[in-house]
């Protein structure tokens, strides 16, 4: 996979270089717009940059996290999880084992970031822990990883950064200029400053309409080669195709948004976000390949290595798409046996689990009442007395 990754590593130069450029443009109109100094809001443009490149290098996983309202969780907050993590680390040949989150939110999704090879994360909303089995789980997760190990996430770590700094600036830029800062200006100097503001108010008019735009098409610039590098690399590391291709189609069917997501974040998850509320991910407006040829590739493979894949992407759409070094060094890989869950392989039982995830992610006290009921008392009641529904019985906390 070593094509692909200097690849990356190229677009990635590229991608930070032009919307580092969008950035310092609109520095400039800003400039002219309340200083008639371009140079000024150039110069200011160019520190912000910087500023946000040397953010992006330090905190731009971290900040991500944060705006996801990711909860880091620990081996005995949700054992299922951590341990398909280890698994997934263990067969990717990662050196660092990720930090593991949990995003309290119906929705399905899931996204890896990581700013460097020992700054890595996986991130999990609890209605995706809910509705997938283990070898769904699996597949997922197998996905992140390949994405961590052909260096996807740092790119989308830069992007979304720079992505937001452009985005609250042209916020910033408009305002200014609706509430009359744009207006003062102007009548300090009625021969050249009326220019300058239509100018800045039309550049920051369209970078805030276009800002979604650009989300999208951080994801194509990255190619949408890379979804399936992920699928082909999922499939080898759980030798179990099936698991992501039955995991994708309850992704495609999941109609519930993802609340926590924004325009700088969007294009890290699994499968779009912002689709229409109540609407299914359809192929056509998805960010990513289309899910249903996805699928067909998956389950047309008659093994679970590279080969496999490529040769089942021949038989689906045409060509190749597994670069030949990759293909020249594998190994076959037969497909294995699904997994027996035991309880958790119902949906009631992943409910379960989930929920005493959330509850020690939260801190929450547990209570054991003589009569079998189990209460969770919230951190904000510690020290206080509660009554058991049941049988009355009160108990301190």
């Amino acid at each position: 996979m070593w094509e692909q990754i200097q690849s990356n590593r190229t677009r990635s130069i590229m991608l930070v270089i032009g919307m580092g450029l969008i950035l310092v443009a609109l520095g400039y109109a800003l400039g002219m717009a309340f200083t008639d100094n371009g140079l000024v809001g150039l110069v200011i443009a160019l520190v912000l940059w910087g500023i946000m490149n040397l953010v992006a290098l330090t905190q731009g996983d971290s900040i991500l996290l944060g705006m996801a309202n990711a909860k880091e969780i620990k081996p005995a907050d949700h054992p299922r999880l951590y341990n398909v993590v280890e698994e997934m680390k263990i067969a990717s040949g990662l050196d660092t084992m990720p930090k593991v989150y949990i995003i309290d939110d119906p929705a399905l999704n899931a996204f890896a970031t990581g700013r460097d090879k020992n700054h890595i994360s996986v991130a999990i909303t609890s209605g995706l822990l809910q509705k997938l089995n283990r070898d769904e789980l699996q597949g997922v997760i197998g996905h992140e990883m390949a994405h961590i190990k052909n260096r996807d996430v740092s790119l989308m770590v830069w992007c979304s950064i720079l992505l937001g700094t452009i985005v609250i600036l042209a916020q910033y830029g408009s305002r200014m200029f609706i509430f009359g800062g744009g207006s003062r200006r102007s009548s300090s100097n009625e021969g050249g400053g009326g220019g300058a503001q239509a100018i800045l108010m039309v550049a920051a008019l369209l970078l805030i309409i276009l800002a979604p735009l650009f989300a999208q098409l951080i994801y194509f610039a990255i190619s949408r080669k890379r979804e399936y590098l992920a699928d082909a690399s999922s499939a080898q590391y759980t030798r179990y195709p099936e698991g992501l291709a039955s995991a994708l189609e309850k992704l495609g069917a999941s109609t519930a948004q993802l609340r926590s997501a924004n325009q700088a974040t969007a294009p890290m998850y699994i499968i779009n976000p912002f689709r229409a509320k109540g609407k299914a991910a359809a192929d056509l407006t998805s960010t990513h390949p289309p899910i249903s040829e996805r699928i067909r590739i998956l389950r047309s493979m008659n093994g679970a290595s590279y080969h496999n894949y490529d040769e089942a992407f021949k038989q689906v759409k045409g060509g190749h798409v597994i670069p030949p070094t990759a293909i020249k060094l594998d190994h076959a890989e037969t497909i294995r046996e699904a997994s027996d869950e035991g309880p958790l392989a119902t949906e009631i039982g992943r409910a379960r689990e989930t929920s005493n995830a959330l509850w020690n992610m939260n801190k929450y006290q547990t209570v054991d009442c003589d009569c079998g009921v189990r209460l969770r008392v919230p951190p904000g009641l510690k020290g206080q007395e509660v009554s058991c529904p049941h049988c009355g019985k009160t108990h301190q906390t």
